[in-house]
């Protein structure tokens, strides 16, 4: 049996070896788990290598080699240039993965943080997927997910830590829970309200003042339908 952290770390090993023929970095390790230091990779390697998931090669730079998963795994449904950038000029969150028809759980890119608080880069790095039911997925179209950071929208059952589960879309209605792009700079989670030709981005917590903001300033990048937590 696999920690978390464990399973997270393989998961990435073997979507990057898969998408760019090598393994990655301690450092894209690092900032993939959002670790604050290497050291914490270093022991994940080795409980890895102490369980036989993988095989370091000795005399190789970035030598990994994975010998089982725990699980089967679909096809990595991710682009590497995702990756790239990592707490550089945000872009566009891309596609997602749409939801299986066989009722089967679906695997889901989460595409990095966003901020139920201060505005924040959306995407800092793919980290991992998650496996959603199918329940908490919104039909048809395509679902990415990103971890909340901050407390803005406690009131409405959002907490620093949670995961949520967003529909890709462009368009939204006024009382539905976003992922707005405000400038092309930053991005945040909160409730859309339109007022007249103004777009208001609204907290669930007295604590924080609503953003109302141009429409040319605003770009909807998806809207939230389900969310998953940890305890």
């Amino acid at each position: 049996m696999l920690t978390r952290k464990q399973n997270e770390l393989l998961r990435f090993i073997h979507e990057r070896s898969h998408d760019s023929g090598v393994p990655p970095s301690f450092d894209e390790m690092k900032i993939a788990l959002d670790l604050k230091s290497k050291s914490g990779i270093h022991r994940l390697i080795t409980a890895l290598e102490e369980r036989g998931f993988i095989r370091r090669l000795p005399n190789r730079a970035r030598a990994i080699e994975i010998l089982k998963m725990p699980e089967p795994l679909p096809k990595p449904a991710f682009s590497p240039s995702v990756v790239e950038g990592h707490f550089g000029r945000p872009r566009h969150i891309p596609g997602g993965v749409a939801a299986r028809e066989d009722g089967k759980p679906t695997m889901i890119p989460v595409m990095g943080r966003i901020a139920a608080g201060t505005p924040i880069s959306a995407i800092q790095s793919r980290s991992h997927s998650i496996a959603v039911s199918p329940d908490f997925l919104a039909g048809g179209g395509e679902h990415y997910a990103l971890e909340v950071r901050g407390d803005s929208m406690i009131e409405a059952g959002i907490l620093d830590g949670d995961t949520v589960v967003i529909r890709r879309q462009d368009v939204a209605n006024t009382g539905d829970i976003v992922v707005a792009l405000i400038d092309d700079e930053e991005a945040t989670l909160k409730r859309l309200r339109r007022r007249g030709s103004s777009i208001a981005l609204e907290a669930a917590n007295p604590a924080f003042e609503t953003r109302v903001l141009g429409p040319d300033r605003v770009k909807i990048q998806g809207r939230l339908v389900s969310l998953v937590r940890r305890y």
